[in-house]
């Protein structure tokens, strides 16, 4: 299903659970696909109506060129609270994972009237590129093997499944699995070219955006419940990306999944959706 935004953005989106419930929006990074079906399952079993989406220049929203963005992180934030808005009058729980994290901890800053609370996870508090000090970075032994890793042919479903099972494999997560949603990734997305197929396996479009001004400063502003949920074994974003989200936001809930790394495996995908649930 794909939503029009005022802003002339077109979203594309899945919906669970029963559209009277109390609508939790789930912000992919950068394809909803980042969100398992068995969270949004369980979510929409715990009376929720569960919508999750795709940013700009991803799955089935909006797609000008991946290589040159016309939008910020604000505007993509702006899309989260326009949405929420759009499929209903009450404010949303919004969650966000990795990069849609970057996008949610913004929507809840610059648009809280739109949010009920919030979830964010395997995130951080700053943009892509070099990381604060006090925070852990990727780590350096991963992204070596990760970045020694060759290019797919963009436009070849098999390859570009390939790599992502490989690329899994060096950041703790499941292989198979990676494979599977990799391939759904390139089916849904809105086209075949080699540069959009690459945003939406890779996030690029990030890399490119203008993330500026900081906002971990003003995260102490955030009022909303909040739940953190980060993997014990990520090596993308590091534990402590997270233990640093849930002290500088005001009474957030640190939930650490222990078998976890950058993705959500299936077998976590009840407990947090209990995390999300009692927020």
């Amino acid at each position: 299903m794909q939503h029009s935004l005022p802003n002339g953005v077109t979203l594309g989106a899945e919906h669970f659970g029963d559209p009277a419930a109390p609508l939790v929006l789930l912000a992919g990074g950068t394809t909803m696909l980042s969100w398992p079906d068995a969270v949004c399952e369980a979510l929409a079993r715990g009376g929720r109506h569960v919508v999750r989406y795709d940013l700009r220049d991803a799955g089935a929203s909006t797609t000008i060129d991946p290589n040159a963005p016309a939008y910020t992180l604000r505007d993509l934030a702006a899309d989260a609270a326009a949405l929420a808005r759009e499929l209903d009058d009450r404010p949303a729980h919004l969650a966000g994972i990795g990069v849609g994290g970057m996008v949610a901890q913004v929507a809840a800053l610059d648009h809280p009237e739109a949010f009920s609370a919030l979830t964010l996870c395997g995130t951080r508090p700053v943009a892509p590129g070099p990381v604060d000090a006090d925070l852990p970075d990727h780590d350096k032994k991963a992204m070596r093997e990760l970045f020694s890793l060759p290019m797919p042919d963009w436009s070849d479903r098999a390859a570009v499944a390939d790599r992502a099972a490989a690329s899994a494999k060096v950041l703790g997560n499941d292989p198979d699995t990676a494979r599977t949603v990799a391939a759904r990734i390139f089916d849904r997305a809105a086209s075949a070219e080699p540069a959009v197929q690459m945003a939406n396996h890779l996030g690029m479009v990030f890399s490119k955006l203008d993330c500026t001004p900081r906002w971990r400063e003003r995260l102490p502003e955030i009022t909303l419940p909040t739940v953190v949920l980060h993997g014990r074994r990520d090596v993308f974003f590091p534990v402590g990306n997270g233990e640093a989200l849930a002290r500088e936001i005001p009474g957030a809930r640190l939930v650490v999944l222990e078998d976890a790394a950058s993705a959500i495996p299936d077998a976590a995908a009840e407990e947090v959706a209990a995390a999300m649930l009692a927020a």
